[in-house]
This record gives structure tokens, sequence and C-alpha cells, in this order.
């Protein structure tokens, strides 16, 4: 029944994707299984993201459930869309709920995605990574798949207006090689091995993006440490504690 709603809001999407002009470049959606479950994890830059991590996997014909904050289930018009994909609510004060109806997605054959950055990086520089993902493939015996997004920061990113017009704008998106979960390991060393993995395929796919800024006004979308004047990663963390 989920696919009665999944599937026309794909092709929503993809409609809309052609209205915007978006230069969608997605290399690696081989790395994502046909079939059996996955964690699907990526980066988090922008209120799209989902999007387009979902749109990688469907070469494969898969279709992603993603853990997402539950005040989104709460809005009138996306809470019964994401409801009826099958997304998964995620409560903070109450995470227990989301891990568990996870693993059971997890072990039925789905592929859960994960932003274990856990909110937007207005950086745009890969932040800290929670464990929850590497536990959550460790318990369920399925791969992490590392992925990463560039570009979706000029749609729609947290402190900046939408940008929904027809400009061309390039997406890049590339997914990486599954990494083994292993019992015998420790979440943690696994969480640094994926975190590294996701900030190889971010350069890889910063290095393919095809355009730069046009001028000093349009610099805002690239992180400081490529010469852009998104705020540091330090910036970002004095704010926050004020």
């Amino acid at each position: 029944m989920a696919e009665l709603v999944y599937r026309p809001v794909v092709g929503f999407a993809r409609t809309l994707f052609k209205v915007w002009d978006l230069k969608i470049d997605c290399q690696g959606s081989e790395n994502i299984p046909r079939s059996g479950g996955a964690v699907l994890v990526s980066n988090h830059i922008s209120y799209l993201d989902f999007v387009f991590d979902g749109l990688a996997a469907l070469p494969q014909k898969r279709l992603v459930r993603f853990m997402a904050k539950e005040s989104v289930f709460r809005h009138k018009i996306s809470g019964p869309l994401m409801r009826g994909m099958k997304h998964i609510p995620v409560d903070r004060k109450q995470g227990e709920a989301a891990y568990a109806h996870a693993l059971d997605s997890l072990r039925s054959g789905e592929i859960i995605g994960v932003f274990p950055e856990a909110t937007i990086s207005q950086s745009f520089t890969l932040k800290s990574f929670k464990s929850g993902a590497a536990r959550m493939a460790q318990e369920a015996g399925v791969p992490l798949i590392p992925m990463a997004v560039w570009g979706t920061q000029r749609l729609w990113t947290k402190g900046h207006p939408r940008n929904f017009k027809r400009s061309h704008i390039p997406i890049t998106i590339r997914v990486g090689e599954a990494i083994e979960a292993s019992r015998d390991k420790y979440a943690g060393a696994i969480t640094r091995q994926l975190r590294e993995r996701v900030q190889e395929l971010l350069e890889a796919a910063q290095r393919a993006y095809p355009v730069r800024p046009k001028g000093p006004d349009d610099t805002w979308w690239m992180p400081a440490h490529l010469g852009g004047t998104a705020p540091t990663p330090e910036q970002v963390r004095a704010a926050e504690t004020h």
C-alpha cells in the first residue's frame, strides 16, 4: 500500500526537477543493493537531501525509508505524505521507538536512510557522526552504504531563502561501496570509518561540481576552507552556544 503514495511522489519530484532545470549528476547507484536491507548514510546540507538521496536508489528499483524529525510528520501537508511513504518519525526525547521501528524495517529487507549528523550543517562541512546508523546495521546484520550530496544547499538550506526558480542548479551525488558493520567491531570504530568514507565522497562531489560562485555575492554556499563565505564549524558552534 505504501507504494501507492511513494511512487506518485517520486514522479512529482522528477517533474519538478525538470521544471527547475536541475542538472543532476549521480554516480555509484550500483553500490545500492537490489534486494535486502541496508542503511544509507548521507551528509546533510539541505532540507531536500532526502529527496536526492532517494533518487540515487531508483536505478536499483529501491525505495528508501528515511528517519526524520517527528515535527515533519505533524505538518498538514508533509505529514500524511511522510507516513504514506513509510518514513520513520524520530522523537529526539524518545528515540528508542524510532530505533526499534528502523530495525524491524531493516530486518524485513528495507533500505533505511539516515543523516548521522542529525541536523543540517550550516558550514557545509561534515559534522561529527552519531553512532546510531552503525549500531542499527550491526544489529540487523546489514551493510552501510555511504553517500554524499553537493549543490542541494543552493536550493533550500537553513538560514537562506528557498530557490525554486528555473536556475539550472547542478546537483552532484556520489554513492560509495558498502561498508560491512561487523558485530565484532566497536560501533564507534565503524562510525569513524563511515565518516571518513562520506568525507571522501563529499570531496569527490565537490571536485566534480561543474560551477563556481558567480561573484562575491554568490559565495555563501561554499565552505570557508574552499574560499566561500559560509560560516566555519567553529563559528557555527559559537553561535549555537549564545
